[in-house]
């Protein structure tokens, strides 16, 4: 398809939570740039999360309220993670030729 320019998924939502995506140019751009410290930022923040559910989950008298909110941390945080890597794909997909 000649004129057609790939859309980067990008890592966040709009505000009525439908996927936000961008005309992919060269990645320079202030949209892009935001949207790679985003992902790092949230990839990062996934680390933090992991490594405090690890401590939580390894007590076998955690509270049952802090278990719940570590889960529900892991959850969001593995939501990103999966967005990130996603747009990830497409984007290699993208730069190979691949449909």
């Amino acid at each position: 398809m000649e004129g057609f320019t790939a859309l980067r998924l990008l890592p966040w939502l709009s505000p009525d939570g439908k996927p936000c995506f961008l005309a992919a140019g060269d990645g320079t751009g202030l949209v892009s740039r935001l949207a790679d410290e985003t992902e790092a930022r949230q990839l990062a923040e996934g680390l933090d999360v992991l490594c405090s559910a690890r401590g939580v989950l390894d007590d076998p008298v955690t509270p049952n309220a802090e278990v719940r909110y570590t889960a529900i941390r892991l959850t969001e945080c593995l939501a990103d993670a999966l967005r990130v890597a996603e747009s990830r794909g497409w984007r290699l997909s993208a730069d190979h030729g691949e449909p």
